[in-house]
């Protein structure tokens, strides 16, 4: 796979650590759980979607784009990065909120992640939870483009062939870094929501002829819709690429019994895995992607789903800035503590 030959920035601090679990193993007893840190990339606090906004702005560079727009949730790590990304290029930014929750706290509608994009000088729109948003996307497009701009719209979560790239690489670097320690990676586990990060695992990871599975810790869509959302997008990557990857349905797994009731909606298996990690780690997850998707990975851990032997690889995708948006649900947490 020759990812050269496509358009890109480097701004990500790449490779990201690649680090033991060791006291979180302990805890559970077993598999040997690992963590990839794309918490780490080095743009705006980090996060998985700086890998994909490296391919997404080179192409938004060359088609001479000066003002981006893109979507997420209200407190979208997405959105926060895009924004950075943004400015440091000297472009505009706007971003499009959609209050999925509903919540009204003013934690969860100011601080955190919608402060930064703020701070990055990006202009935000809020919108109803529902809204169609790529209608809006577009609306705001040809807003930008009556005032004589040139704008460029990057789907939720940067989620399309050009910015899966950034996960094949990933895929690429993980296998590397494996090598080098010698070890065999007998899975990979991650929050999965807008499908760009498990396509370009997929991807690359067939790729290369692993034979590594990947499994989807689902936040947002029931199973059978998550799967068909990364696969469509995992097949239109690996055309992408032109190297002949035939991607298998099989290949594609999401298990989404771990959303609770609804995208960004606590639940108390993510409030034990952020504060698990927390304490047994120093690594801090976020609430809505990373700590449904640890929580997934201690429940099938607790339940037999690895050998104890086995490697496990956890793709931690960042967000922890969404933390100061979810104050409200570590309260229980914190009064044990005192």
């Amino acid at each position: 796979m020759n990812l050269g030959r496509f358009p890109r920035l480097h701004f990500a601090h790449l490779p990201t650590p690649f680090e033991p679990l060791t006291n979180l193993t302990n805890e559970l007893g077993g598999p040997n759980l690992y963590i990839k840190r794309d918490d780490q990339t080095g743009l705006a606090t980090g996060g998985n979607k700086t890998r994909k906004l490296e391919f997404l702005m080179a192409d938004a560079v060359e088609q001479g784009a000066d003002t981006i727009i893109t979507q997420g949730a209200t407190q979208s790590n997405h959105c926060r990065q895009t924004a950075a990304i943004a400015t440091k290029l000297g472009m505009k930014c706007e971003v499009l909120l959609e209050n999925r929750t509903g919540s009204q706290d003013p934690d969860f509608t100011q601080s955190g992640n919608v402060f930064l994009d703020q701070m990055f000088g990006a202009g935000i729109r809020h919108y109803r939870g529902g809204t169609d948003m790529d209608a809006a996307m577009a609306e705001v497009g040809e807003e930008v483009k009556s005032n004589g701009g040139t704008p460029y719209i990057i789907p939720g979560g940067g989620s399309n062939p050009i910015g899966a790239l950034g996960y094949v690489n990933c895929a690429v670097e993980l296998l590397n870094q494996a090598g080098e320690h010698g070890l065999r990676i007998d899975h990979v586990v991650h929050a999965t929501g807008s499908a760009g990060t498990q396509a370009g695992l997929v991807t690359g990871l067939d790729g290369t002829s692993s034979g590594v599975p990947v499994l989807g810790i689902g936040v947002n869509a029931p199973k059978e819709a998550q799967e068909e959302k990364v696969y469509d997008l995992a097949c239109r990557t690996a055309n992408k690429l032109g190297t002949g990857i035939d991607i298998k349905r099989e290949r594609v797994v999401a298990n989404c019994d771990y959303v609770g009731d609804g995208y960004g909606v606590p639940t108390d298996g993510m409030v034990e895995a952020v504060t698990m990690l927390s304490r047994l780690e120093a690594i801090l997850l976020d609430p809505v992607y990373t700590g449904k998707g640890m929580a997934g990975l201690i429940d099938l851990t607790r339940k037999g789903h690895f050998s104890k032997d086995e490697n496990v690889v956890f793709i931690h995708t960042g967000g922890s800035a969404g933390l100061f948006g979810y104050r409200g649900a570590f309260t229980d947490t914190f009064a044990e503590v005192a």
